[in-house]
């Protein structure tokens, strides 16, 4: 016999295909899918304007593939679903796991409240190839190093589910008072957002086309390849992962069909830094505030509101760091490597918190994930879980010189000091005045001095770490 309307609650899990919440649901006679948009409760981390422009059109898209049946709120979810429950005849509530701190306590007093109601409430998997507390050690603590939680989640657990497909001939049906999405007023008032648009597809086919054209363009060259931030090579999909438009599950599933080389391996590799980035949060709920390794409270941090800014806005004087910085702000992305090159220039050369940066990504990124975020910040400022070293501190000009060797990703976002010549590209204050004077390049004027000497404040780093050192004694 089959059951009455069932509520399937959309959250990160933008997608018809692979969603396990959605295919249970799908068993009842009717099914009412709702997304709530509600952030109140997320303290410092409100959904940034770049991630609120691309849910906006993500709503779309599942709209449109749900026949213009996905019923749209705004507030707090419980009292929506209260109200929902009241008007129709629901008997089950359907929705896939969240991992941010907040969200995993407003949604467990939302399952007790609803089975107090006799609301059956089922829960699933939907954006996570291993739950976070299925992979430890032996001893049941988290693992701290990436290396042996990667083994263990691939070699001592169960492999990733296979994907699940599409759900065929459902009644879904939606609630005639709902907002409707343009209603949520996502879309930023001034709109800048004019500029990315040209650079993204969104969406559950859009997250598809993408994954292909990654296979056919990128996958063969990933390795290596993934280090050049002005080839085709990386498969640009974290903000499709981020909003649930693809699952890793399909990913991982997907490659691993074509095969099991270098490439391949190194691309499923990528995929377990983003279930360790999610295990660091879920057994430390602070960590986008609070560092890892408590021995950085005491670190001497410095000030400055016009270093910040100019590192923002791409006007540090570095190219291969305000080449970053301005791709991030054109396109509401940036290569990974770029993403190392500038985090490890705004709080080793500029020694300012990596608080700053987290706050300018998560504002900016339309890939803003608090877990990776969080846990990527606290690596590049040596203070997290298997961090780079804070000796570690990247040279902008020779990563410039070893992964854009030609200048193309220079000269793309910096078209100012496109007509220098390579040697240099990325060290102008190094060139003689007459190639200065031929690229039509004044320094101070056409493109900024360098905000900081590179080797002074490298040295000014690791003096500040050395007295951190010292303290610890």
């Amino acid at each position: 016999m089959t059951k009455k309307i069932a509520i399937n609650w959309f959250r990160q899990d933008l997608r018809l295909s692979d969603n396990p919440a959605l295919t249970k649901a799908v068993d009842h006679e009717a099914v009412l899918s709702i997304y709530i948009l509600d952030d109140d409760n997320a303290g410092n981390h409100l959904m940034g304007a770049a991630s609120r422009w691309w849910l906006h059109y993500s709503l779309k898209a599942l709209n449109a593939s749900l026949s213009n049946n996905l019923s749209v709120y705004q507030g707090d979810p419980q009292t929506i679903l209260d109200d929902i429950i009241k008007r129709f005849d629901i008997e089950d509530v359907y929705w896939n796991r969240c991992y941010e701190p907040w969200r995993i306590h407003r949604d467990t007093l939302i399952k007790e409240r609803l089975k107090s109601q006799g609301v059956k409430v089922y829960t699933y998997n939907g954006s996570l190839l291993w739950e976070p507390w299925n992979i430890q050690k032996d001893d049941g603590t988290p693992y701290k190093v990436f290396t042996p939680f990667y083994r263990r989640a691939c070699f001592n657990t169960e492999a990733p589910r296979a994907p699940l497909p599409k759900p065929e001939s459902v009644n879904y049906i939606n609630d005639k008072n709902h907002l409707g999405i343009d209603a949520l007023e996502l879309l930023p008032k001034i709109p800048w957002d004019k500029k990315l648009e040209p650079h993204w597809d969104i969406g559950e086919e859009g997250a598809r086309r993408r994954f292909e054209t990654f296979v056919d363009e990128g996958l063969s060259f990933y390795k290596e390849g993934r280090n050049l931030p002005a080839k085709p090579y990386v498969s640009a999909l974290s903000a499709y992962l981020h909003f649930g438009e693809i699952s890793p599950n399909q990913l991982w599933h997907a490659v691993k069909s074509i095969g099991n080389d270098k490439h391949i391996q190194n691309f499923c590799s990528q995929l377990g830094w983003r279930e360790f980035s999610y295990s660091q949060i879920y057994h430390n709920p602070e960590l986008p505030r609070k560092n890892l390794q408590s021995k950085f409270d005491m670190f001497p941090w410095g000030e400055n509101s016009d270093h910040l800014e100019a590192w923002q806005r791409g006007n540090t004087g570095i190219p291969m760091v305000d080449a970053g910085m301005r791709e991030l702000w054109q396109t509401g992305y940036m290569h990974n490597r770029v993403r190392m090159i500038v985090g490890s220039f705004l709080v080793k050369n500029l020694r300012l918190h990596w608080h700053h940066g987290e706050r300018w990504f998560w504002d900016t990124l339309i890939d803003a994930d608090i877990a990776n975020n969080s846990a990527s910040w606290q690596w590049i400022a040596g203070c997290g879980a298997d961090a780079a070293p804070y000796f570690r501190i990247f040279n902008p000009v020779t990563q410039g010189q070893n992964f854009d060797p030609d200048g193309e990703y220079v000269r793309q976002y910096i078209p100012e000091i496109a007509s220098l010549p390579n040697k240099y590209l990325f060290n102008p204050w190094e060139a003689p005045e007459l190639i200065l004077k031929g690229a039509n390049i004044k320094l101070g004027s056409t493109y900024p001095y360098p905000i900081v000497d590179l080797k002074r404040s490298r040295e000014l780093a690791l003096k500040a770490f050395q007295s951190l050192k010292q303290n610890e004694i």
